[in-house]
């Protein structure tokens, strides 16, 4: 009987750890989402709700590394200025993988239709709850 409890505890555990995870990544997916709809309307705004508000959010592109939430959104305006510039952004996500309990990273391709001229590119990123929220603490884009 006690090896009966155990390997029912072991099961039930183990079930309850993957819808857990099923579901960080259903709300990861749902952020990425938002993100393209707010890219797509050329509310930059809207986008940089998926990243942390923090000084210590990092970007990692091709001209070195921004640091800070502000930064990057100022970075973004100036890069991405009207929507010749931002276009239609699509994903395709390759991988989402947890870290630990709060982290996730997810690998994926980006594709941007615009006036100003086509983009593709890839990326990481590294998700991070907190308090309650999916947020972007890393993005690694290229």
């Amino acid at each position: 009987m006690k090896i009966f409890l155990l390997v029912f505890f072991i099961v039930s555990f183990c079930n309850v750890n993957a819808q857990t995870e099923e579901k960080d990544k259903k709300d990861i997916l749902a952020v990425l989402k938002d993100q393209r709809i707010a890219w797509s309307k050329d509310d930059m705004e809207g986008y940089m709700e998926g990243f942390w508000k923090n000084d210590s959010l990092k970007f990692y592109g091709p001209n070195g590394i921004t640091r800070g939430w502000d930064n990057l959104f100022e970075k973004y305006r100036r890069n991405y200025p009207d929507k010749d510039h931002t276009g239609i952004l699509s994903y395709k996500i390759n991988d989402i993988s947890k870290i630990s309990d709060d982290n996730y990273y997810v690998l994926g391709e980006y594709h941007i239709k615009r006036t100003a001229g086509n983009i593709d590119g890839f990326f990481m990123l590294l998700f991070r709850k907190i308090e309650n929220d999916w947020k972007i603490v890393v993005d690694t884009s290229n």
